[in-house]
């Protein structure tokens, strides 16, 4: 009888992966601790320190990290005329490394005036300008919604700190403490469902919990409620909960996009297993409870829930996309040279978009074709990747999307961790070409080169994930006998569908 997610305590000494016996990294860590355990060691036994328990531990440690790591940005000073300032002083906010969009957008989406409602408030950019336009919220609604509330957290803490009974930081620094704690549990949802998630390979999560892209982009955006909401998705999904796990995703994808992209790899290896009736609960549920969280904003103030889609639509190169990373380095003027303020660059989003499309029918053919069925994780870490590769834009904390999915598709911890170093460090150049070469900043080509080696590394995770794929024998979840931990109603299913390629028969010699 197969071991399902949520029946990991009834696992045996033998069931469970060690890795002090099968990765070089966790048994060199172990040293100080007395070495790899030992084979008569009692395993599982221990009735507090689980691994879920210290993998949660080891992640607050890292978001403490993490917090650090953004603290220069949120202290204050007193100026010449007494006012109270926040110290961002000398570009302290790109010296320091210590960026974050949340100090930022407080202001500039109106969040620090209490009479205002995210979607129904508009301003104007650039008065007076050539380039005037009317702006609203920038974000998804449910990420829009949590900005607004946070805001509405921290001036209630300022009112009641003006009588003396509590500490009375600026506003934007309360702000930031309490959407930072906000973002800090989301990652700690995240690193427990990919416990679940993992079955007899618990460990594993630990390389989300003290993953180095958490350090640096915990806090850098909101990205971590998406991951929350999408790897809470998956483990409902593992525990065969289709309503559940559409309502999460549908979730997940009212606060970021990405999320939503999991529902191709999932409704494809449903139609392989011939198990689309859940497949179809799970879409069906997604998208009612995205519509639901959307419908009352796009209803009420139709042109701020449009902001999202049209600043994505209208937005140029970014920084760290692969398009940039060729026009800066040739003469190239990009796909739509001579743009107007305003105007859409319908080649480049043309190209994003088809080129994204003909990775996903290279994704599709590959689930249908692979002798045995890939798992959920391997399709869906292909699918985002192939997104961010191909996007216009990749933000620096998009790179928290690929953890969770990364971990659970490939859990080969070297490669992982160089990856995720790697990624990481693209943030240094990133924020001293920010600096500007006129403040001893770094030119850009050393972020190019950064973000170019991110991607190759990237490439290389998603080639390892396909050689996987066609190599069943290679992978390291279904060697120690599972199926697809994450697969739920696929997890143990039989091939009803598969994509028969012909190959050419060996030539015979006279």
């Amino acid at each position: 009888m197969p071991v399902h997610a949520d029946d990991t305590d009834s696992l045996g000494a033998d069931e469970r992966v060690r890795p002090t016996w099968t990765e070089p990294l966790a048994r060199a860590a172990a040293k100080p601790l007395g070495g790899p355990v030992g084979r008569h060691a009692a395993v599982g036994r221990q009735w507090f320190w689980t691994p879920l328990r210290v993998v949660l531990l080891l992640a607050v440690v890292t978001l403490s990290f993490a917090y650090l790591q953004k603290s220069p940005c949120i202290q204050q000073y007193v100026d010449a005329n007494g006012t109270v300032q926040l110290d961002w002083r000398g570009s302290k906010q790109f010296t320091a490394l210590c960026y974050s969009d949340t100090v930022p957008l407080y202001t500039a989406e109106r969040l620090d005036k209490p009479d205002t409602f995210p979607y129904k408030t508009s301003w104007v950019d650039d008065e007076g300008k050539p380039t005037e336009h009317v702006r609203y919220m920038e974000y998804p609604v449910l990420t829009g919604m949590f900005q607004w509330l946070n805001a509405r957290m921290a001036q209630g803490w300022t009112r009641i700190a003006e009588t003396g009974w509590l500490p009375n930081p600026m506003t934007v620094i309360v702000y930031f403490d309490i959407t930072a704690l906000w973002l800090a549990l989301a990652w700690l949802v995240t690193t427990w469902a990919v416990v679940g998630l993992a079955r007899r390979r618990p460990w594993d999560a630990a390389l989300v919990a003290v993953s180095p892209l958490v350090v640096v982009h915990a806090f850098t955006n909101f990205d971590t409620l998406a991951t929350a909401f999408a790897t809470a998705g998956l483990l409902a999904w593992a525990r065969k909960k289709p309503l559940v796990a559409g309502v999460l995703l549908g979730l997940g994808g009212a606060a970021k996009l990405y999320p939503l992209f999991l529902l191709g790899p999932l409704l494809l290896l449903c139609w392989r297993a011939d198990r689309m009736k859940a497949g179809l609960t799970t879409l069906s549920a997604t998208l009612a409870t995205w519509a639901v969280v959307n419908a009352p904003i796009a209803y009420l103030y139709p042109d701020g829930w449009r902001e999202f889609f049209r600043l994505n639509t209208e937005r140029g190169v970014d920084p760290d996309s692969l398009y940039n990373v060729v026009a800066q380095w040739t003469d190239w003027r990009g796909f739509d040279p001579g743009l107007l303020p305003g105007q859409a660059p319908e080649v480049l989003n043309t190209v994003s978009a088809v080129l994204f499309l003909l990775c996903c029918a290279a994704i599709g053919y590959v689930a249908l074709s692979a002798p045995t069925r890939p798992r959920l994780p391997q399709l869906g870490f292909l699918v985002v990747a192939a997104f961010l590769l191909t996007n216009k834009v990749w933000s620096p904390q998009y790179s928290l999307w690929l953890v969770p999915l990364a971990v659970l598709a490939l859990p080969r911890w070297k490669p992982l961790l160089a990856w995720m170093a790697v990624d990481a460090l693209v943030w240094v150049p990133r924020m001293y070409f920010y600096l500007g070469v006129e403040n001893k900043g770094l030119p850009i080509d050393w972020f190019l080169g950064a973000v170019l080696v991110r991607d190759v590394a990237v490439i290389a995770l998603c080639v390892l994930v396909v050689r996987e794929v066609y190599r069943p024998s290679l992978d390291l979840v279904r060697r120690t006998g599972d199926d697809d931990p994450c697969g739920g109603f696929l997890d143990e299913a039989p091939d009803k569908r598969v994509l028969r390629v012909p190959r050419r028969a060996a030539p015979r010699h006279a």
